[in-house]
């Protein structure tokens, strides 16, 4: 198991599911099984509750921080003030504490989220907030073909909740060379990046000098996250949505999907 592996918490949240039955056609049998916990992980800043999210309950902290960063709330690891973690009878709170002048423009933007997981759109009140801009990243050129094929042949190994429980997305970045730096779990795509985001801003690692490989689709929301993070490449198992693809083209991300051993499809390249 390599470092990025062994920084994880070995407290895997897991529960064991009695009476399951096993399905065949010869006949069926009764069995114990495995499965990914799933909390409702309400985000508190300075006290007013701001996001809900049905949440696996593992790297919260990274989720926090990873959440404030994408979403805008602060614009850097060291904004966040504070963070406890609390649980309470029908699920845990994450309180953040930041600045005056951040709390000041979160309460002006007038949005609650509070959705499934992977909803990244529940609660804007209009059309017009529903579609958010991002700076555009500095032109990179593609990823190497065979560093994403390396990443992709190691990532199943590395998702050890996955492997498991079965039905968690990961979201991992990789060094240019395809060697894996940092992996995060989540049964949200969406959380499963923050998570790596929130992760990510409190190494030496630069955004820019790397790329994100996921489990999911690239949505709309994938994809704003990584430009909002400085993250030059989202590299996907499926396939992006168009409004993905249009983002990914404003924003110079270069957006690959399908990864697969011996095939990728690139939908943008940011430098022809």
């Amino acid at each position: 198991m390599n470092k990025a592996s062994q920084d994880r918490d070995k407290r895997l949240p897991l529960q064991q599911v009695s009476r399951v039955i096993r399905a065949r056609q010869a006949a069926d049998k009764t069995q114990t099984d495995t499965v990914i916990t799933e909390e409702a992980v309400a985000l508190v800043y300075n006290g007013i509750s701001h996001a809900v999210m049905m949440t696996t309950p593992q790297d919260l902290e990274d989720f926090a921080l990873g959440f404030s960063l994408s979403e805008g709330i602060i614009g850097q690891a060291a904004d966040l003030l504070d963070c406890e973690i609390y649980h309470r009878e029908n699920g845990i709170e994450v309180c953040l504490t930041i600045s005056s002048r951040f709390f000041t423009r979160l309460k002006q933007q007038r949005r609650t989220l509070a959705g499934t997981s992977g909803c990244g759109l529940c609660g804007v009140e209009s059309l017009t907030q529903a579609f958010k801009q991002p700076a555009a990243l500095v032109k990179t050129p593609l990823v190497d073909f065979l560093s994403v094929e390396k990443a992709v042949a190691g990532f199943n190994s590395e998702q050890l909740l996955n492997q498991q429980s079965g039905g968690v997305h990961g979201a991992a970045f990789y060094h240019n060379n395809g060697e894996l730096a940092l992996l995060r779990e989540d049964v949200g795509r969406h959380n499963a990046l923050d998570k790596l985001i929130g992760a990510l801003a409190q190494t030496d690692l630069l955004p820019g000098q790397g790329f994100v490989l996921a489990s999911s689709r690239a949505s709309y929301e994938m994809v704003y996250k990584t430009i909002t993070c400085g993250i030059n490449h989202l590299v996907t198992f499926s396939a992006p949505t168009s409004k993905a693809i249009e983002l990914a083209r404003a924003g110079n991300l270069n957006l690959i999907g399908f990864a697969r051993q011996g095939r990728q499809v690139v939908y943008h390249s940011a430098v022809s």
